[in-house]
């Protein structure tokens, strides 16, 4: 059975860098889409990016787009998530999910049956 692990987040200052990790265990990661969302305080959760299995499609939010940049090493089951020129708003516990790689990339939550626990990402001054 597929779990997964975030780590990585923490408090950044403006205009500074994170790199979010993903670790799956249990299964074989490559036999999985992997996708980011987060839920900023008092809001929805929102999509961020998705990679497919072995990483040849990648999709981002326009939120995101330019800035942040997830990649994956199967070998390590484990995806990431380059975060660069973070603002307050980015702010958000962020959250990976799974898929089975043949459905590909999503953007709705629901496309996803397993999720990690969540890591903190606070961008503040």
């Amino acid at each position: 059975q597929l779990q997964l692990v975030e780590s990585g987040g923490g408090l950044v200052q403006p205009g500074g860098s994170l790199r979010l990790s993903c670790a799956a265990s249990g299964v074989t990661l490559q036999y999985y889409t992997i996708g980011w969302f987060r839920q900023p305080p008092g809001k929805e959760r929102d999509w961020v990016s998705c990679i497919n299995l072995y990483g040849a499609y990648t999709a981002y939010a326009d939120s995101v787009k330019g800035r942040f940049a997830i990649s994956r090493e199967n070998a390590k089951k484990t995806v990431y998530l380059q975060m660069n020129s973070l603002n307050p708003e980015d702010t958000a516990v962020y959250y990976c999910a799974a898929r089975p790689s043949q459905q590909g990339c999503g953007s709705r939550g629901i496309m996803y049956p397993t999720w990690g626990q969540g890591t903190q990402v606070t961008v503040s001054s």
